[in-house]
C-alpha cells in the first residue's frame, strides 16, 4: 500500500466536523471544565443529565470553592468515581477561586487535579483556543489505528503519532475522529460503506470483505 498523504486525506473529515460542538452540554468555560472532569470514565450523555441540577446549586468557581465534599458528592450521585471527582473539583475551586482565573493553556490545565491531556485539549477546542495537542478519547483510540494514522492503544502515543503526521492547523482531527467513531466507525458493525475515510482506511481495505 502506498504511503498516505494524511494532511490531504484528513481534510474532508475535519471539514465535516470542525464546527460541531462537543457532546457535553455546557454553557460557559466553568461548566465545561467541571463537566470534562466528571465525564472521565463516564459518558457525556450521563453527565449532561446531572449537569442542570448541579449548576443550579453550584453556578460558578466561587461556589465550588465553598461547597463541602460530602455535599458535592451527594450532587454527583450516580457519577462514576464521584468521591474522587468531588475532591478534585473542590481543589480546583479553591485553587482558581473565580471563573476569570480558569487557565487557558494546556500546560496550566494539566496541573489541575482530574485534568489530563485529553480533557485539556477538549477545553482548549471548545473555548476556541489554538490547539496544543490532539484530543484522544476512547473513540479515537479505536478509530485512529483502524484508519491507519496511528497504532496501538496508548492514548499518549496515538496523540504523538497524529501530531507528527498532521500540521498543527489540522489537530482538530482528534475530535473529528471522535465524532466519526460515535456515528460511523462503531466498535461493532462499523458503517464502512458510508465512511469518508474508506479510500485510505487500513481496516476497510484489509478486513472488510468486498462484494
Amino acid at each position: 500500500m502506498a504511503p498516505v498523504d494524511w494532511p490531504l486525506a484528513i481534510k474532508p473529515l475535519i471539514k465535516k466536523y470542525c464546527r460541531v460542538k462537543h457532546p457535553l452540554n455546557y454553557r460557559n468555560p466553568f461548566e465545561l471544565l467541571v463537566m470534562v472532569v466528571l465525564s472521565a470514565q463516564d459518558s457525556d450523555a450521563h453527565i449532561n443529565t446531572i449537569a442542570p441540577s448541579l449548576f443550579q446549586r453550584i453556578p460558578n468557581m466561587a461556589a465550588l470553592a465553598k461547597v463541602s465534599q460530602s455535599k458535592l458528592t451527594q450532587f454527583l450521585k450516580g457519577v462514576r468515581n464521584a468521591v474522587k471527582k468531588s475532591k478534585w473539583l473542590i481543589e480546583i475551586g479553591k485553587s482558581i477561586k473565580l471563573d476569570k482565573n480558569i487557565p487557558s493553556t494546556l500546560d496550566q490545565l494539566v496541573l489541575l487535579p482530574g485534568i489530563g491531556r485529553k480533557s485539556a485539549n477538549v477545553f482548549l477546542r471548545e473555548t476556541k483556543r489554538k490547539p496544543e495537542g490532539v484530543i484522544v478519547d476512547l473513540h479515537v483510540v479505536r478509530v485512529a489505528p483502524r484508519i491507519g494514522i496511528a497504532s496501538g492503544t496508548d492514548p499518549k502515543k496515538i496523540e504523538q503519532e497524529i501530531m507528527k503526521k498532521l500540521p498543527q492547523k489540522y489537530w482538530d482531527a482528534g475530535m473529528a475522529m471522535s465524532f466519526l467513531g460515535r456515528q460511523i466507525c462503531r466498535p461493532k458493525n462499523p458503517k464502512c460503506p458510508e465512511c469518508m475515510m474508506k479510500r485510505v482506511c487500513f481496516y476497510y481495505k484489509n478486513q472488510v470483505p468486498k462484494k
